[in-house]
């Protein structure tokens, strides 16, 4: 089917018809066929202040942006872009704030009123005022493509939250539940190493959210907790899955999201069954890759506490060789050139310089420091470490001519 839109004729009036706000069970409108905010969708952004601009642009008659909703597929309606402005009309009309306060707003720079408060002919003309939506129909692919497009002002939506948006059925409401809410998030509970202290294994970015989005449950409250789950899943068949949208789409008539939900919860307990120690280095690496690439492998957690505690004491004394964000995966997979800096670093070669005496420690004639080049005592090829104390000072010549003799 081609991609198709259309422009019905909605009033507020229309709009209010059957609206029912049920917290973290969703918000509906429009008789009931209008999902205004799926189950477990970030909660309503907009202060106050925002909703008092909705709602004295829609008393004097001026235009609001206009909205975009999408046809599922039982022929019911989803909110795209608007979810903000449609749930502040509704709690205006309707005087609930969505906790059961009154909602009263500065109209006139006097006083303040209810709905209920304004003359029947200001009410009559307020539930008359059509709203500027725009109907979209056609493939999954098309709309997302459509939605990217329109994502372009207000709060914007992350790029998972316009993915959601597209996939709606049994499998997100259930995917939702799990990594979505903001209180009582079973998932970022479960990502604690320590659930005295709060120890996480996470660390959600917020680079593409406008805004301080706070802890971490405002952030799964966005569906960045949910993306993060995705995004280690398809890494596990990439061929299955090239991106998250293709695991969506597979998977979006499901009736529940265990199989993404055990995923999760096997690549959380692999981590704390292999890393016995908790070091904040820990909070934010990409555990559920390294989960899909050494998870057959066997492995002694003593033994890979006793290194990292190695590598750390290094670091404490000499970090300019290590590269501290390697420490985890180089224990799983033993390449050193996640963690070693090939090149010793200016004060590495200060340092040796100095205790050279400014001299070429092959030739013992005396150069300045920008003459000399660091060296590895015990090459790198076979495990020599960048260390101060594996540094030796060369000369151009003697550092040609020491790689010329042991080729």
């Amino acid at each position: 089917m081609a991609m198709k839109t259309s422009q019905p004729v909605i009033t507020i009036k229309d709009l209010v018809e059957g609206y029912q706000d049920s917290g973290e069970k969703g918000v509906v409108a429009f008789g009931g066929k209008l999902n205004i905010r799926p189950a477990y969708q970030r909660a309503f952004v907009y202060n106050p202040d925002d909703r008092d601009r909705v709602m004295v642009s829609v008393y004097n008659n001026m235009p609001l942006n206009s909205m975009y909703w999408a046809v599922n597929p039982d022929g019911s309606f989803e909110v795209i872009d608007g979810q903000q402005r449609l749930i502040s009309i509704c709690q205006f009309i309707t005087n609930d704030d969505g906790n059961g306060n009154p909602v009263a707003i500065d109209f006139n720079g006097r006083n303040t009123q209810t709905f209920e408060g304004l003359s029947a002919e200001k009410q009559k003309e307020i539930l008359d005022y059509r709203l500027q939506v725009y109907v979209c129909e056609g493939s999954d692919d098309e709309k997302l493509d459509w939605f990217h497009t329109i994502n372009i002002a207000g709060k914007q939506m992350t790029d998972q939250e316009l993915l959601n948006a597209n996939y709606t059925g049994k499998w997100l409401t259930s995917a939702k539940h799990f990594f979505s809410k903001r209180q009582n998030n079973t998932a970022i509970n479960m990502s604690y190493y320590d659930n005295n202290d709060k120890k996480t294994l996470l660390n959600l970015s917020t680079d593409r959210v406008l805004g301080d989005m706070g802890g971490l449950g405002e952030k799964a409250n966005r569906q960045l907790l949910l993306e993060l789950a995705l995004k280690w899943r398809i890494n596990a068949e990439e061929s299955k899955y090239p991106q998250i949208k293709d695991y969506m789409g597979i998977h979006r008539f499901d009736d529940d999201a265990n199989e993404l939900i055990q995923y999760f919860t096997n690549a959380i307990n692999w981590v704390k069954q292999t890393f016995n120690v908790y070091r904040s280095d820990m909070k934010g690496l990409e555990w559920g890759i390294l989960y899909n690439k050494y998870k057959e492998k066997n492995i002694n957690p003593i033994e890979i506490e006793k290194e990292l505690k190695r590598l750390y004491d290094l670091y404490e004394v000499d970090p300019d060789g290590l590269k501290k964000k390697g420490f985890y995966e180089y224990c799983l997979s033993g390449d050193r050139t996640l963690i070693w800096h090939r090149a010793f670093s200016d004060r590495q070669q200060k340092q040796a310089y100095d205790h050279q005496k400014g001299k070429c420690a092959r030739c013992g004639r005396a150069f300045a420091l920008k003459e000399l080049e660091g060296h590895h005592k015990k090459a790198f090829a076979d495990g020599g470490e960048t260390i101060i104390e594996n540094c030796l000072m060369l000369c151009k010549n003697c550092h040609i001519d020491y790689h010329a003799e042991h080729k």
